[in-house]
C-alpha cells in the first residue's frame, strides 16, 4: 500500500499496510520480529471502502499506536506486539473511518477520522490516556444541534455563522491527518 507510512524506532521498522496488520522488522536484517492482526477485514464492513489502511503510526514510551480503518485506536507493546488496549473512537455504523495516524503528546494519544465524504458526520478529535486508553477529551471541529447546547464558546460562535439546519447534514470538518507530531 503506497499510502502506508513506516515508522522506525530503536532499530525496528514498523509497517501497517492494507487492513491495519502491524509488522515489526529488524532494521538491520529485515527479519520479522512480530505481527499483530486487528482483524479489520472481519469487523470493518463498508468502512473498508476507504481501503487505504493507516497512513502511519505513532510511538511513545514503548508503545505503538495505530488507528484501524473500522474506527479503533489500538496500543501495542512495541517490543512484543502484545495488545495493551483497544478503544472504539466513534459510534457504530456512523460512516466514519480512520486512515490517518494518531498524534502523541504529554501522555496522551489523539486520533481524528474521515467519513464526511461518505456520510453526514460531524468532525472531532479525541484524546486518550496512553497507558490506559481512557478517553481524556474530545474536541468538535464544527457546531452540532443548537437545541442540545454547545460544548464551548467557539462552537456557539461558529453556529451563528451557519444556516439554522446545517447541523442536520453533519457539518463535515473531519480531521484525518497525514503526519504524527503535535507540539
Amino acid at each position: 500500500n503506497a499510502y502506508t507510512g513506516a515508522l522506525a524506532v530503536n532499530g525496528v521498522v514498523y509497517l501497517a499496510p492494507g487492513q491495519s496488520v502491524v509488522h515489526a522488522f529488524d532494521a538491520r536484517t529485515g527479519k520479522l520480529l512480530w505481527q499483530y492482526d486487528p482483524e479489520v477485514g472481519r469487523v470493518a464492513g463498508e468502512k473498508l471502502r476507504s481501503g487505504w489502511g493507516p497512513r502511519g503510526m505513532a510511538y511513545d514510551d514503548g508503545r505503538l499506536f495505530v488507528g484501524t480503518t473500522d474506527g479503533r485506536l489500538i496500543a501495542l507493546d512495541a517490543k512484543s506486539g502484545k495488545l495493551l488496549w483497544s478503544v472504539m473512537t466513534m459510534e457504530p455504523n456512523d460512516g466514519r473511518y480512520i486512515s490517518g495516524p494518531p498524534w502523541v503528546f504529554k501522555g496522551k494519544v489523539a486520533i481524528g477520522h474521515g467519513g464526511a465524504d461518505f456520510a453526514p458526520v460531524r468532525g472531532y478529535v479525541t484524546a486518550y490516556d496512553q497507558k490506559t486508553g481512557k478517553k481524556a477529551w474530545r474536541f468538535y471541529t464544527v457546531p452540532g444541534d443548537p437545541a442540545k447546547g454547545f460544548e464551548n464558546e467557539a462552537m456557539r460562535k461558529a453556529s451563528a455563522t451557519w444556516n439554522a439546519d446545517s447541523w442536520k447534514l453533519g457539518g463535515g470538518g473531519t480531521v484525518d491527518r497525514k503526519s504524527t507530531r503535535l507540539n
